[in-house]
């Protein structure tokens, strides 16, 4: 299948009188039709960024500085405010963090799936959205019946429900789900990551996942990328990274997750914390905290490499 999504160097910078900050630093990616990509890194990775940029939503102060995003073919930084408008929400869609803050707590849920559907296709007629929004709920494992409810009448992990059916309601092609599972016990998380997976193969939409839950892409994402201080430091297939991980962040990452089949294990934190991105050190971002560190990453700012077994990575380590 080929490429629904193609970021090509992409910058984003936000620029403040204190400094100018580069969220997303030259980020080049592509995610295939019908697949998952996990973006994972630290908080403060360029994450989020990265996903409200290619739904062109990055507010002032930030800017795209430079590069392109290409959505089945078209670069969608050269449209136009209302060409975009008919893409977003139609065909590339977002589920945010907090869906509490993104439900309006006086409108019944039905009424957002109304609003939302009519705003882009005003000649669907209230009662034909609102049954739309009565078979998605259906879908959601939820009585068609709740539509009615308000917003606070729902528990977290179905408030982020609803919020996966808002964004499938217009069948997009994409779907940007930004820390989807955030503040959601385990039991609900892996509820909604099932739902996630299911409504995938249902509606054959392609879906980028945003995480720092390195757990949440390893049961869902096709391939994965690695964010650090607003540039990428790998990109692999799921297998692949989870077995033979070829960057110093990655493996870091890694070994600071708790596995349960494992009696006496100790898990290994990452020495000092993200840097200060108005201040980045000289060379490779994670420099100041690499177990492998040597004189050239100190001073030289690697490059994402091809190696043999496809995996990109940015490291010296490896050329």
């Amino acid at each position: 299948m080929g490429d629904l999504l193609e970021v090509k160097e992409l910058t984003v910078e936000y620029r403040t009188r204190r400094a100018t900050i580069r969220a997303v630093n030259n980020v080049s990616l592509t995610l295939n039709k019908g697949s998952t990509l996990g973006i994972v890194g630290e908080s403060g990775s360029g994450k989020s960024t990265l996903g409200h940029a290619i739904s062109r939503l990055v507010d002032p102060p930030g800017v795209v500085a430079s590069g392109h995003i290409y959505f089945d073919g078209v670069d969608i930084l050269s449209l136009g405010v209302e060409e975009m408008r008919k893409i977003r929400g139609k065909r590339i869609a977002m589920v945010f963090q907090d869906p509490m803050s993104s439900l309006s707590p006086v409108k019944k849920v039905g009424d957002h799936f109304v609003e939302y559907i009519r705003q882009h296709d005003p000649s669907v007629s209230p009662a034909d959205a609102l049954n739309d929004a009565r078979k998605i709920f259906e879908d959601l494992g939820m009585e068609r019946s709740r539509v009615g409810d308000y917003p606070h009448q729902f528990s977290g992990g179905m408030r982020q429900r609803v919020m996966v059916g808002l964004a499938l309601a217009l069948r997009p092609e994409l779907i940007i789900a930004d820390e989807p599972t955030t503040a959601l016990d385990v039991v609900v998380e892996a509820q909604i990551l099932e739902l996630l997976r299911e409504l995938k193969k249902k509606y054959s939409v392609s879906l980028m996942l945003i995480t720092h839950n390195m757990g949440v892409v390893a049961e869902t994402a096709d391939r994965i990328a690695v964010m650090y201080a607003g540039k990428l430091m790998e990109v692999s297939t799921t297998a692949n990274l989870f077995t033979h991980p070829m960057n110093p962040y990655t493996g870091a990452l890694l070994g600071s997750i708790p596995n349960i089949l494992v009696d006496d294990q100790v898990l290994k934190s990452i020495p000092g914390t993200p840097p200060d991105m108005a201040s980045l050190p000289p060379g490779c971002p994670f420099s100041p905290r690499c177990p492998h560190v040597f004189d050239r990453c100190r001073v030289e700012d690697p490059l994402l490499t091809r190696l043999a077994d496809g995996t990109e990575t940015a490291c010296h380590l490896y050329g």
